[in-house]
Formats: C-alpha cells, structure tokens, sequence
C-alpha cells in the first residue's frame, strides 16, 4: 500500500472487505509500506485480485514471520491489527439521491463495498442498531435547508426539497422540519454513545454538532420554519450535548452560505488552491492504534479541498477531541476523531477529496482517474476502522 508498490490503494480496501466477508481475519500493518494488508493466501483471492487490478506480494511463512516480528519490535513505530469481520455499512441519505452526490457513496461504489441507504423513517425506528458503521451524507440537521436560500430559494429543486422535507416531517408527526431533524440527530446520538462508529464530511459534521448544542431552541428564521426564531437563541445553546465542537457562534443571516464559526471556509484568503494541503499527524501504532489507523496512507500530505463546511476552526474543538489532520498555513483542523460513550466518531471537511471546489450540478467525480487517491484513502480507513479488535487508547 505504499506510492510504488500499489496501482489501485481504493480497490485494494475491497479486496480487505471481501476476504473479511468470508469469515477470514487480515492483519492491517500500520505504518508498514503505507498501512498495508496482510491476507491469507489462496487462488481466489490472488484472481480477485487480477479482476480489480490490485497489486500484491505472495510472501513465505518465513518472510512474513519476518515482517511481524519486525514489526513487533518496540523500536519501530509500527503495529501488526488484526481485523476480524466486515462491518455492516449503512449511509444516511435520502433515498432518491444518486451515489455521485456523495464522496464516500462514490468511493464505497468503487471499492466494491457494500452498503445500505436509510434516512429519517429508519433512524427514527432505531434501526440503526442494526449497522456497525454509520456515514451521514452531505445534510443539514438543523432544519434551515442547507442555508441554500440566499442563492437558490427561486431554483424549483430548492422548492421541491423544502416541500418534500415538510411533507416528511408531517408524516413522521412532527411541526416543523428542523424538530425532525434535531430528533433524528439525537437518535444517532443515542447510536453512538451506545457503541457504533459514526463518519460524517462536509455540512454534516457542524450541522450535527449545532442540532445536539439546539435542542429545544429555536435557530431558524421564518423563511425556514414559518415563525421567528427564538431571542437570543445564541446564549441557550448547550455545548454539553456536542459531540466536537464548542463554544461556536452560529450565523443568523439567512441569506449568508454559513451555518456558524465552526467552519473556516470564508477564512482562507490566505490558502490559494496551489498550496492548499494538510498533513497527517503521526502518533504511536503501538499505543495509539486508532488515530494511526484512520491517518494510514502512502503520503503524510493531502491535497486539500472545499465544501460548505470546509475545515473546523482549532479553538472552538474539545480538547478531548483528536486532531488527525490539520492545514498548518491557516491553523486549521481538516480532520477529527473522537470518543463518545462507547463509540467513536470522525468529521473530515470538505465535500469531494478530487474536486477542489464542488458547486451545484458539477459533473460527478470518475474515481477511475484517482484511484490511489489520499483524500478518498481516508474514507476508508475509517469504513475498516470498525473490523478492528481494539485496543485501549492511550492519547
């Protein structure tokens, strides 16, 4: 899984998937040759291999002793994990959206890895205890539309969303949108706590936080709900309730493409395009194997890029949250991980690893021309993440 010696690092995490689907245990090498897979040997894996066009070594049982025991060894930053079964995946969008409207459901599609769609109805029937890991797609969970309105309230598939999420609400027997999706919100919450693995890119990650911090206040102006919102709903945010962020101040204008100071995408005069990247913390395989795990990739350095929630601005993250990824220019968070309960959870910023600058209607991303892509690497380090056998985290 390093730069030479890997022509396919996404497909390469389908082939891990799909011989975990077959009840057979893999060993992930952190840090080993960019965070390669150790697989059992057979002629099938080997033709599965060939169909998908990925590179592999057949080893000896004296090389791979060899390996592990160095690997082992306490002088080497590196750790042989074992994973032990393939994650049932679910990915929270609405039903009708296609696989290209979503970075992981088009890296997902990609690397052959199977999924399953629920939204609303699902989540609020707590069946999301029936997954192991979670990704929320590109949502606004605070019931103001995505804060699309100043630019596209006149566009007709504003309109018909506006008018299809009412119309859900209703049927799930709430008042107003953003009611619905705070109690949805908690319903993952809930999820988490308990023990499952949750992702989230782009406006899912600081809508999420602000629906938990506003529950049982009112954030959304008329346009959005139909009565005004509450006064001074900023001081009756309740911060306790985030999973990541804190302390943040939300932004009020309805006409601005902003949910709250989280973001730092209108901070960035300073980040051309050419210079935008962020680099991968290192941290210790052996006594930090989760953080390592979800930074594994054949390069320290990611091509940056953008999305309505672009990066999370550094003071406003807990200090129990771990930073994976950071912008250094503009001392910016790219990329988190935390603990909550008993489960776990990622935001990554942005919106598509391999389009800088994603708008309305860009044509979808062919992951045939990246298929050794960082950006979408990470993706899937955390999709694995949750075939782990666990060890305790030290950081």
């Amino acid at each position: 899984m390093d730069a030479e010696g890997q022509k396919n690092h996404l497909k390469a995490y389908g082939i891990t998937y799909w011989v975990l689907a077959k009840q057979q245990k893999v060993h992930w090498l952190l840090n080993y040759r960019g965070g390669s897979f150790l697989l059992p040997d057979g002629e099938n894996i080997r033709k599965e291999c060939q169909i998908r066009g990925v590179s592999y070594e057949i080893l000896s049982e004296s090389q791979t002793r060899e390996i592990l025991d160095g690997i082992s060894s306490p002088s080497q930053n590196q750790e042989a994990v074992v994973l032990e079964k393939a994650p049932k995946i679910a990915v929270y969008t609405p039903k009708d959206n296609p696989p290209w409207d979503d970075a992981v459901t088009m890296v997902l599609a990609y690397a052959e890895i199977p999924y399953e769609k629920v939204y609303d109805e699902e989540v609020l029937q707590d069946q999301l205890v029936l997954y192991d890991w979670l990704h929320l797609h590109h949502e606004d969970f605070t019931g103001q539309y995505g804060k699309f309105y100043g630019a596209y309230r006149a566009a007709p598939w504003y309109i018909e969303g506006k008018l299809n999420a009412e119309s859900m609400a209703q049927k799930l027997g709430y008042d107003k949108v953003s009611e619905q999706k705070g109690a949805v919100a908690q319903k993952i919450r809930k999820y988490v706590m308990g023990g499952g693995f949750m992702f989230a890119m782009c406006s899912a990650t600081d809508s999420f936080d602000i629906a938990l911090a506003a529950e049982g206040v009112d954030i959304c102006e008329p346009m959005f709900d139909g009565d005004p919102s509450d006064a001074n709903y900023q001081a009756n945010l309740d911060y306790g309730n985030t999973f990541a962020f804190t302390n943040f101040t939300l932004e009020r204008n309805p006409l601005t493409y902003e949910f709250s100071s989280i973001d730092m995408t209108r901070k960035r005069s300073n980040v051309p395009k050419e210079s935008d990247y962020f680099s991968l913390m290192e941290f210790s395989a052996k006594w930090d194997p989760v953080p390592t795990m979800l930074c594994q990739n054949h390069t320290s350095l990611v091509k940056g890029f953008m999305g309505q929630t672009t990066a999370f601005t550094r003071n406003e993250i807990k200090p129990t949250v771990l930073v994976l990824g950071e912008n250094k220019i503009n001392g910016e968070a790219r990329y988190i991980h935390g603990i909550k309960g008993k489960g776990f959870f990622t935001f990554y910023g942005g919106h598509d690893p391999e389009d800088y600058q994603h708008k309305v209607g860009d044509p979808k991303t062919e992951l045939e021309l990246h298929p050794s892509s960082p950006g979408y690497r990470l993706i899937l380090n955390n999709v694995l993440f949750p075939a782990a056998k666990k060890k305790n985290q030290k950081t």
